[in-house]
């Protein structure tokens, strides 16, 4: 395995990492609090540059490989959605959206793997490029917000941020589903679907 690639691969153990230090406070105790927030922090920080970083390296090295293609995106998901389950446990996200985002992404999951069935990939699109900057900019500001809330609680800003913050995380659902929605559109027009048995 390639070095982007274990740049990928180390995502998948970030992630579960993540959620075990996003609730240490909830499974051992309040005074886990702080250490809690700037472990979350770090392990974001550094899932985040490994995320920045495997695409490069790739691209730059001629290290781009099938794994590669398919484990990033994979990857991505299996963080992001991490993010937004801890971040809706503590009421930073809201669930609607949440919900929104899960079925968008486990329905592009079954489109892809009909897709690569008859040897297409499902190309990227602008509503797709927005979706994935709102995933990532309501992830950073998420997790900004969790350990303001925690540092700063009973704040009277913090109200304030909530609102923006939730309006960021519908934005991105509704990007989500427009990226589906074209997504489906291609599928439509291109036809490869038309010969599948049912």
């Amino acid at each position: 395995m390639n070095l982007p690639n274990k740049l990928t691969a180390s995502r998948l153990v970030m992630a579960p990492i993540f959620f075990i230090c996003f609730f240490l406070p909830v499974w051992f105790g309040s005074q886990l609090k702080d250490l809690s927030v700037a472990l979350v922090i770090v392990i974001f920080a550094l899932n985040e540059l490994s995320d920045l970083f495997d695409g490069k390296i790739a691209r730059k090295r001629g290290l781009v490989t099938d794994l590669g293609k398919v484990m990033d995106p994979f990857a991505d998901t299996f963080s992001r959605l991490t993010y937004f389950v801890c971040l809706m446990s503590a009421s930073v996200m809201p669930v609607a959206p949440f919900m929104i985002i899960l079925w968008r992404e486990l329905a592009i999951l079954f489109v892809r793997m009909l897709m690569m069935g008859k040897g297409k990939a499902v190309p990227a699109n602008i509503w797709g490029k927005s979706k994935a900057v709102l995933y990532a900019v309501c992830g950073v500001l998420g997790i900004v917000l969790y350990a303001l809330q925690s540092w700063f609680s009973g704040a009277d800003w913090l109200g304030t941020c909530s609102v923006v913050m939730n309006v960021l995380f519908y934005l991105a659902a509704v990007a989500s589903v427009a990226s589906f929605l074209t997504y489906i559109r291609f599928i439509i027009k291109d036809g490869s679907l038309k010969s599948m048995t049912r």
